[in-house]
């Protein structure tokens, strides 16, 4: 049952569509993705969800209430992690916990969660004393205190060291695991790959693909990667007409030959290069990854 519907979604500043016609359905308890270029519409699209901006057209619906009109409402089941941030500098973090506790009727014990995050040594620490990466942790702990339906997670690692990072999603798989839906923006192609059920590529305010992981993945023109260095040289007419090649590159330097293709491909460069006697020096066989999808999808970088 989708606890979140979104239907032709239009957004527009200074007459230019920063969302247009987007449309999607989360299920309640998945993890939702949105991947997409710097002002491809993300941010906009769950602002949207999460009744912070208003539409300009289209519909949006979080268990069945308007985010606008039903904006209280909406509230006690959405807990959201901003892009950006901040709080009274001289607030610590034990009383921004108390604070945003008593905005619900029934806030989770944020004791344990502080703890999860790395914050139990800081709960007399000044927000301003805190660090790019204490802040995050403390804003996603600001996000689940209220023990949401669904959280928005806009950014939600940024700024964190790589051991914190992991941890963080342990912490998001373990709210999911509670029942809880997640909407998840990120940069991260690897967080994206681990945390995510399904995934929306936006770019230039529409929905490019949605799909799983794996399926976006499986769109990629090349799906693998196969590299080498011939013990002779090879010539271009040598490697052409590879089945299912997308590309065939040598390195002026080395000499070293890179094929994007499918599994067909890799089996008919092994047989090539056996029937001609070549050995290959540094064999490499790579899966694409949701980055070869991402750009793809979008044509840049994330």
């Amino acid at each position: 049952m989708a606890i979140i519907e979104v239907r032709d979604l239009r957004k527009v500043y200074g007459g230019r569509p920063v969302v247009d016609g987007v449309s999607f359905a989360v299920e309640e308890g998945e993890i939702f993705g949105f991947l997409g270029p710097n002002g491809a519409g993300k941010t906009t699209t769950v602002e949207c969800v999460e009744g912070l901006r208003v539409p300009d057209s289209g519909s949006v619906r979080v268990a069945g209430l308007d985010p606008v009109a039903d904006h209280r409402e909406v509230t006690g089941l959405l807990g959201a992690q901003l892009q950006e941030s901040e709080l009274q500098a001289k607030l610590t973090v034990r009383e921004a916990l108390e604070m945003y506790s008593a905005f619900y009727d029934r806030p989770v014990d944020w004791r344990p969660l502080a703890e999860r995050l790395g914050l139990g040594e800081k709960l007399g620490t000044r927000f301003a004393k805190l660090s790019g990466g204490q802040k995050q942790r403390l804003f996603i702990a600001l996000a689940l205190v209220g023990g949401p339906r669904v959280v928005v997670l806009d950014e939600l690692t940024t700024g964190l060291d790589p051991r914190a990072r992991r941890d963080t999603w342990q912490l998001i798989e373990d709210v999911r695991a509670s029942g809880v839906t997640v909407l998840l923006v990120t940069h991260f192609m690897e967080e994206a790959q681990r945390l995510c059920d399904r995934i929306a590529v936006i770019d230039q305010g529409r929905i490019a693909a949605l799909d799983t992981p794996s399926g976006l993945i499986g769109r990629s023109a090349s799906n693998t990667v196969i590299s080498f260095t011939p013990s002779r040289p090879l010539a271009v007419h040598e490697l052409d007409g590879l089945p299912a090649a997308v590309s065939v590159a040598t390195d002026e330097k080395d000499g070293r030959i890179t094929v994007n293709g499918t599994d067909e491909t890799v089996n008919a460069v092994i047989t090539l290069l056996a029937r001609n006697h070549i050995t290959a020096h540094q064999l490499r066989v790579v899966d694409a990854t949701l980055d070869d999808a991402f750009l793809d999808l979008t044509g840049a970088s994330a």
